[in-house]
Protein backbone atom coordinates (compact mmCIF):
# COMPACT_ATOMS: atom_id res chain seq x y z
CA UNK A 1 0.00 0.00 0.00
CA UNK A 2 1.60 3.43 -1.21
CA UNK A 3 0.42 6.74 1.33
CA UNK A 4 1.22 10.20 0.43
CA UNK A 5 1.61 11.89 3.88
CA UNK A 6 1.47 15.64 3.80
CA UNK A 7 2.43 17.78 6.47
CA UNK A 8 1.06 21.18 6.22
CA UNK A 9 3.07 23.31 8.81
CA UNK A 10 5.78 25.72 8.21
CA UNK A 11 7.29 24.98 11.67
CA UNK A 12 9.49 22.04 11.10
CA UNK A 13 9.82 19.60 14.05
CA UNK A 14 6.00 21.44 15.83
CA UNK A 15 2.91 19.68 16.83
CA UNK A 16 1.04 18.79 13.82
CA UNK A 17 4.79 17.19 12.49
CA UNK A 18 4.77 15.42 15.53
CA UNK A 19 1.30 13.69 14.89
CA UNK A 20 2.40 12.92 11.45
CA UNK A 21 5.25 11.24 12.37
CA UNK A 22 3.61 9.06 14.70
CA UNK A 23 0.91 8.08 12.07
CA UNK A 24 2.89 7.53 9.23
CA UNK A 25 5.01 5.26 11.87
CA UNK A 26 1.53 4.00 12.45
CA UNK A 27 1.07 3.25 8.50
CA UNK A 28 5.00 1.77 8.20
CA UNK A 29 4.72 -0.74 10.90
CA UNK A 30 1.29 -1.92 9.50
CA UNK A 31 3.50 -2.35 6.29
CA UNK A 32 2.67 0.22 3.63
CA UNK A 33 5.27 2.77 1.75
CA UNK A 34 4.80 6.44 3.19
CA UNK A 35 6.20 9.19 0.85
CA UNK A 36 6.36 12.44 2.95
CA UNK A 37 5.86 15.74 0.88
CA UNK A 38 6.54 19.04 3.44
CA UNK A 39 4.83 21.75 1.81
CA UNK A 40 6.14 24.26 3.15
CA UNK A 41 9.46 23.18 1.13
CA UNK A 42 7.63 23.26 -2.13
CA UNK A 43 6.26 25.82 -4.39
CA UNK A 44 2.18 25.73 -4.58
CA UNK A 45 0.87 28.58 -5.86
CA UNK A 46 -2.94 29.28 -5.01
CA UNK A 47 -5.77 28.24 -7.34
CA UNK A 48 -5.98 31.45 -10.26
CA UNK A 49 -9.52 30.50 -11.25
CA UNK A 50 -8.60 30.63 -14.58
CA UNK A 51 -10.53 27.49 -15.36
CA UNK A 52 -8.28 26.02 -17.95
CA UNK A 53 -8.71 23.01 -15.77
CA UNK A 54 -12.36 22.05 -17.03
CA UNK A 55 -10.88 21.40 -20.25
CA UNK A 56 -9.10 18.25 -19.04
CA UNK A 57 -9.03 17.98 -15.76
CA UNK A 58 -5.29 18.80 -15.07
CA UNK A 59 -3.92 22.48 -13.43
CA UNK A 60 -2.48 24.85 -16.03
CA UNK A 61 -0.50 26.18 -13.37
CA UNK A 62 3.31 24.88 -13.45
CA UNK A 63 5.29 24.57 -9.92
CA UNK A 64 5.02 21.80 -7.49
CA UNK A 65 1.59 20.98 -7.24
CA UNK A 66 1.66 19.23 -10.90
CA UNK A 67 3.74 16.36 -9.08
CA UNK A 68 1.51 16.46 -6.11
CA UNK A 69 -1.22 15.69 -8.01
CA UNK A 70 0.22 12.52 -9.90
CA UNK A 71 1.46 11.07 -6.11
CA UNK A 72 -2.27 11.69 -4.47
CA UNK A 73 -3.69 10.24 -7.17
CA UNK A 74 -1.17 7.04 -7.11
CA UNK A 75 -1.43 7.06 -3.52
CA UNK A 76 -3.79 4.31 -1.92
CA UNK A 77 -3.85 5.93 1.03
CA UNK A 78 -3.58 10.10 2.43
CA UNK A 79 -2.16 11.58 5.59
CA UNK A 80 -2.81 15.25 5.74
CA UNK A 81 -1.93 17.23 8.69
CA UNK A 82 -1.78 21.10 9.45
CA UNK A 83 -1.90 23.31 12.43
CA UNK A 84 -5.48 25.34 12.47
CA UNK A 85 -4.88 28.98 11.98
CA UNK A 86 -7.96 31.33 12.37
CA UNK A 87 -10.41 28.30 12.56
CA UNK A 88 -8.69 26.43 9.40
CA UNK A 89 -6.07 24.60 7.93
CA UNK A 90 -2.62 26.33 7.12
CA UNK A 91 -2.29 28.40 4.41
CA UNK A 92 -0.11 26.16 2.48
CA UNK A 93 -2.05 23.78 3.42
CA UNK A 94 -5.14 25.52 1.55
CA UNK A 95 -3.15 26.60 -1.50
CA UNK A 96 -2.57 22.64 -2.13
CA UNK A 97 -6.31 22.06 -0.96
CA UNK A 98 -7.42 24.89 -3.51
CA UNK A 99 -5.11 23.07 -6.80
CA UNK A 100 -7.21 20.12 -6.46
CA UNK A 101 -10.30 22.53 -8.58
CA UNK A 102 -8.56 20.32 -11.42
CA UNK A 103 -9.75 17.50 -9.87
CA UNK A 104 -13.36 19.12 -8.97
CA UNK A 105 -13.47 19.77 -12.57
CA UNK A 106 -12.45 16.03 -13.82
CA UNK A 107 -15.13 14.68 -11.48
CA UNK A 108 -18.09 17.48 -11.98
CA UNK A 109 -17.33 19.65 -15.21
CA UNK A 110 -15.76 16.55 -17.49
CA UNK A 111 -17.98 13.54 -15.78
CA UNK A 112 -15.20 11.53 -15.60
CA UNK A 113 -14.56 9.54 -12.56
CA UNK A 114 -11.18 10.21 -10.58
CA UNK A 115 -9.11 7.44 -11.44
CA UNK A 116 -7.97 4.43 -8.86
CA UNK A 117 -4.53 3.78 -7.25
CA UNK A 118 -2.96 0.73 -9.07
CA UNK A 119 -4.31 -1.83 -6.66
CA UNK A 120 -7.74 -0.61 -7.77
CA UNK A 121 -9.18 0.19 -4.13
CA UNK A 122 -10.86 3.11 -2.99
CA UNK A 123 -8.73 5.96 -1.75
CA UNK A 124 -8.65 6.05 2.54
CA UNK A 125 -7.66 9.33 4.09
CA UNK A 126 -6.70 10.66 7.38
CA UNK A 127 -6.15 13.95 9.09
CA UNK A 128 -4.67 15.46 12.03
CA UNK A 129 -4.54 18.80 13.39
CA UNK A 130 -3.55 21.20 16.05
CA UNK A 131 -4.76 24.69 17.28
CA UNK A 132 -3.49 26.93 19.84
CA UNK A 133 -6.46 28.23 21.56
CA UNK A 134 -9.05 26.02 24.11
CA UNK A 135 -11.84 26.92 22.51
CA UNK A 136 -10.95 26.11 19.02
CA UNK A 137 -13.58 23.73 17.45
CA UNK A 138 -12.58 21.78 13.80
CA UNK A 139 -15.75 22.32 12.23
CA UNK A 140 -14.59 24.96 9.56
CA UNK A 141 -11.05 22.83 9.18
CA UNK A 142 -13.36 19.67 8.70
CA UNK A 143 -15.48 21.52 6.02
CA UNK A 144 -12.45 22.09 4.08
CA UNK A 145 -11.03 18.73 4.52
CA UNK A 146 -14.03 16.80 4.07
CA UNK A 147 -14.19 18.82 0.77
CA UNK A 148 -10.61 17.70 -0.42
CA UNK A 149 -11.01 14.08 1.31
CA UNK A 150 -14.46 13.84 -1.40
CA UNK A 151 -12.32 15.53 -4.30
CA UNK A 152 -10.06 12.69 -4.56
CA UNK A 153 -12.83 9.95 -4.14
CA UNK A 154 -11.22 8.87 -0.67
CA UNK A 155 -13.52 7.82 2.38
CA UNK A 156 -12.26 9.29 5.84
CA UNK A 157 -10.82 7.07 8.03
CA UNK A 158 -10.08 9.34 11.08
CA UNK A 159 -8.72 11.80 12.91
CA UNK A 160 -6.85 13.46 15.80
CA UNK A 161 -7.68 17.00 16.42
CA UNK A 162 -6.43 18.88 19.22
CA UNK A 163 -6.69 21.97 20.79
CA UNK A 164 -5.11 24.22 23.41
CA UNK A 165 -1.92 22.21 22.19
CA UNK A 166 0.17 25.78 20.53
CA UNK A 167 3.81 25.90 21.85
CA UNK A 168 6.43 24.08 19.98
CA UNK A 169 6.69 20.17 21.37
CA UNK A 170 3.67 20.81 23.37
CA UNK A 171 2.05 17.55 21.96
CA UNK A 172 4.93 15.23 22.90
CA UNK A 173 3.55 16.14 26.87
CA UNK A 174 0.14 13.94 25.53
CA UNK A 175 1.42 10.37 24.83
CA UNK A 176 -1.90 9.38 24.55
CA UNK A 177 -2.83 11.80 21.75
CA UNK A 178 0.79 10.75 19.83
CA UNK A 179 -0.23 6.96 20.51
CA UNK A 180 -4.08 7.85 19.37
CA UNK A 181 -2.00 9.38 16.09
CA UNK A 182 -0.09 5.77 15.24
CA UNK A 183 -3.06 3.46 15.87
CA UNK A 184 -4.97 5.70 13.35
CA UNK A 185 -1.83 5.61 10.96
CA UNK A 186 -2.20 1.77 10.91
CA UNK A 187 -5.96 2.13 10.85
CA UNK A 188 -5.61 3.55 7.40
CA UNK A 189 -3.43 0.23 6.15
CA UNK A 190 -4.96 -2.39 8.15
CA UNK A 191 -9.09 -1.71 7.91
CA UNK A 192 -11.18 -2.43 5.06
Amino acid sequence: MKILAVAGSPRRGGNSDALLEQAIAGATHAGAEVELVVLSGLKVAPCIGCERCFADGRCAVKDDYQALYDKALEADGFILASPVYFTNVSGWTKAFIDRFQCLWALRFVLKQPVPLPVGGQKRRAIFLATAGSASTRFDCTFSTVRALFSTLDATWVGSVCVNNIDEKGAVSGHPELLQEAHLLGAKLVTEP
